[in-house]
């Protein structure tokens, strides 16, 4: 999307000034871990992030989701990951 796009542009001049590092796109991150169950194997459930970076200030890693509509299953993987992870999702 437009929004994306020009987020990513944001994102790379800062990476390119050196304020942030090691950006990447569409990062995959496990919430749950594939598992077997009365011998079927349930598949994990992953969460796909628009854009992670780490800002070099501090060197904490940053997860965004760009959004247009916030649906039930985001709003859902969104808490997962929070849980997980302990990193606050960033929307923009």
């Amino acid at each position: 999307s437009k929004k994306e796009r020009n987020y990513y542009l944001k994102l790379k001049a800062m990476e390119d000034l050196g304020l942030i590092k090691d950006l990447e796109l569409q990062k995959e991150f496990v919430l749950q871990d594939s598992f077997k169950l009365n011998n079927k194997t349930r598949r994990k459930i992953t969460y796909k992030a628009d854009f992670s970076y780490v800002s070099t200030d501090d060197n904490t890693l940053h997860v965004v989701d760009v959004k247009g509509f916030r649906t039930d299953v985001y709003k859902l993987k969104k808490k997962l990951f929070e849980y997980k992870y302990q990193i606050e999702l960033e929307e923009a």
